[in-house]
């Protein structure tokens, strides 16, 4: 039987009623305890490694996350991570850029209720991620939640209730697990070696463009911010209102030497700045980068990562827009 290693890190699946609200209070061993029958798929530890609302997980944790994985990668077969819901997007396109190339399976899930509620899909979604991280084709860093695989850097939390909480954005889900079974729509398992990556640069800020918005808010971000992504309108358009203060702005943070890269607030099927004027001729003058259908949650992950390795400009450019764990489709 495969080896799995489940690390628990708190979120909805560990948490119980406070008079403040729910709180992650399960432990790993109440948590295998509620799901006997997750031993019949694999041989299988548990580890408490943190107990945290995932509202409170950032960067530090992930990366610490990762340097655990690497030191146990040799001892066990796939890793299951129980995560908070709220971010575990970030989480796990982050860990898709920490561990890179990996031939054996990150999983993350978590649930929308408690594992120790009648009515939950806690232990539905943890059988499910053993399934997948016990089979012999799974690899690298995904997300299964309600019976689907999806890949790291293509899931987004698009419910806030419901249990089809995660949506595969602009990409196939990977797999599906219908009654235990698990049934392929992409095997694409490669021999490889895993690349670990240990450091991220947090200082990376959204900007999320609304009509009206004033344009000096650049101001703060050049004086606080490394990167900044910008949420833009449909395809990618940059105001231009009855000034050029917006591209102004951007140049300044160029001239800075700030990443900048535009995206847009559309969930499904991207950017393109080149089909309107208001955001070809800004992407031309000032050559910005732009993330197409990458989700937001991801160009987070990427733009993190890609800080840490390289502040030589065109180094970044490169890191950025290669193509890695299927981010850019």
């Amino acid at each position: 039987m495969k080896k799995i290693l489940i690390i628990a890190t708190g979120g909805t699946i560990a948490s119980m009623p406070t008079e403040d609200g729910l709180s992650p209070n399960i432990s790993s061993e109440q948590l295998i305890a509620a799901v006997p029958e997750i031993e019949n798929y694999c041989d299988i530890t548990a580890v408490q490694y943190f107990n945290l609302d995932s509202t409170n997980m950032n960067h530090k944790h992930w990366l610490s996350l990762a340097e655990y994985i690497r030191d146990q990668y040799d001892d066990y077969d796939g890793f299951v991570i129980t995560h908070g819901t709220d971010t575990m997007a970030y989480g796990a396109a982050v860990l898709s850029y920490l561990i890179q190339e990996s031939p054996k399976p990150v999983v993350f899930t978590g649930a929308q209720k408690s594992i120790f509620e009648k009515d939950t899909d806690a232990r539905g979604n943890l059988i499910n991620a053993v399934i997948y991280a016990s089979d012999y084709r799974a690899h690298g860093v995904k997300l299964v939640f309600d019976g689907k695989v999806i890949v790291g850097t293509r899931a987004r939390k698009t419910h806030t209730k419901s249990y089809n909480a995660f949506s595969s954005i602009d990409y196939p889900e990977v797999a599906v697990i219908r009654s235990g079974k698990l049934h392929y729509y992409i095997d694409d398992k490669k021999i490889s070696q895993p690349k670990f990556y240990s450091a991220l640069n947090p200082n990376v800020f959204v900007l999320k463009l609304t009509p009206g918005m004033k344009a000096d808010i650049f101001d703060y971000l050049a004086e606080n911010y490394e990167a900044v992504i910008i949420e833009s309108f449909g395809m990618g358009g940059i105001p231009v209102y009855d000034s050029e203060e917006f591209s102004d702005k951007i140049e300044a943070l160029v001239s800075r030497d700030i990443r900048v890269i535009v995206t847009t607030q559309v969930p499904y099927e991207g950017s393109d700045m080149e089909v309107y004027s208001v955001g070809f001729k800004v992407k031309k003058k000032y050559e910005l980068l732009e993330a197409y259908n990458m989700t937001t949650e991801t160009i987070v992950a990427k733009t993190m990562w890609a800080l840490a390795e390289s502040r030589d400009q065109q180094e970044f450019r490169k890191l950025f827009t290669t193509p890695i764990c299927k981010d850019i489709i």
